[in-house]
């Protein structure tokens, strides 16, 4: 039996709530301190992590030598001074003490493990590279350390204390569920987990990261809804006699083609744009296209998805099964890449399965 209970990531704008420019430049350095030590405190911990795992190749000029990855008072062949995962811990604490909040450095580490954890059949078969972590890293820490998260209703804002540094959201206009979420922190129906902070230029965001519970809906385990991510529709999804076709090719691709355009159009006249600030300022246009872009493609898909799983909750199927995706991927390599570089399947399969665990639906990939 599953959890009753799902975790949801909502990006958050925040702004620092301080008075004075020299407190706000304070609190500006200190994160971006942190994202410093959090991106030389990751690479550091993954490298230890891959060297304690090969080890045994180490002990190639000699023979007959036993050796455990533990802590020595527990195994008898152990050869570390302290447990496993407390060792990656203790190298980035005593290299960035004082730096760097320990609550950061604590999540950071377990994040780490648990995700070489799971990559590490691939990492021995040579299948996957080491995670190489990026300066702009998101640095995580514990609901633990926000403090007096509450509305102020003279702010019109969401306001908390975050290793003693004053933040309030910025939701703009929202027309998502952030708002509804964190009334609901407020009131205590649901509780944050363990967030993370993005820097991006000037401005701060919050991955803030809801458990709530999973949405209760009167489905059927052995109503069986069959969809297959196809060429000619996004989504064609059938259950008993009902078939129900989501999208088109053509509505797909119309616009996402007329932004491609676009973008080649203002990389051509890039040259001729009035100069100034160098590369930055000739290329803006195009960057905008970029996002533009993107932002179309995931907003697609995220109707997409949410009809499909519209259509099993109305006729009560509790098992959806995604049929051929091999074989579909294949269709869309001979098409000279054009299909698969602008039909994003991946993506489209990353939000059916978090739309599906949502609303209580078991998703199996065929």
């Amino acid at each position: 039996m599953g959890k009753d209970t799902i975790k949801l990531t909502r990006k958050i704008q925040l702004q620092v709530d301080a008075p004075t420019k020299e407190e706000k430049k304070e609190a500006y350095d200190a994160l971006y301190r942190w994202q410093n030590r959090s991106f030389r405190a990751a690479n550091l911990i993954v490298s230890h992590l891959y060297v304690q795992e090969r080890i045994k190749e180490f002990f190639y000029l000699s023979e007959g030598i036993k050796y455990k990855l533990a802590d020595e008072k527990k195994a008898e062949d152990g050869i570390l001074n302290r447990s496993k995962i407390n060792c990656t811990y203790r190298v980035v604490s005593d290299r960035f003490k004082g730096e760097i909040p320990t609550n950061i450095l604590a999540n950071l580490n377990y994040n780490i493990i648990n995700n070489f954890r799971n990559n590490l059949l691939e990492y021995r078969s040579g299948e996957r590279s080491l995670a190489n972590f990026r300066r702009d890293i998101a640095f995580p820490f514990g609901p633990i350390c926000i403090l007096g998260f509450t509305f102020k209703e003279e702010k019109k804002a969401f306001c908390f204390r975050l290793f003693s540094i004053p933040f309030k959201t910025y939701l703009g206009k929202d027309y998502t569920d952030k708002r509804r979420l964190l009334e609901q922190v407020v009131a205590g129906k649901i509780k944050l987990c363990t967030s993370k902070i993005q820097l991006k230029g000037q401005k701060i965001y919050w991955l803030a990261v809801f458990e709530i519970e999973k949405e209760k809906h009167k489905l059927k385990p052995e109503v069986i809804a069959e969809a297959s991510l196809s060429i000619e529709h996004p989504i064609i999804v059938k259950s008993g006699k009902k078939t129900l076709s989501i999208g088109s090719r053509e509505e797909f691709l119309y616009r996402r083609l007329a932004i491609q355009a676009a973008r080649k159009r203002a990389q051509s006249g890039a040259t001729y744009c009035r100069p100034g600030k160098g590369r930055k300022r000739k290329t803006k246009a195009v960057g905008g296209f970029h996002e533009q872009e993107k932002n179309y493609v995931s907003n697609r898909l995220h109707v997409y998805s949410r009809r499909l799983i519209d259509f099993c909750i109305k006729n009560q199927a509790g098992t959806l099964i995604l049929l051929n995706q091999e074989d579909k991927m294949e269709i869309a390599k001979k098409e000279d890449g054009f299909l698969l570089r602008n039909w994003n399947y991946y993506e489209l399969m990353t939000k059916i399965k978090y739309k599906a665990k949502k609303a209580g639906i078991e998703l199996i990939v065929g």
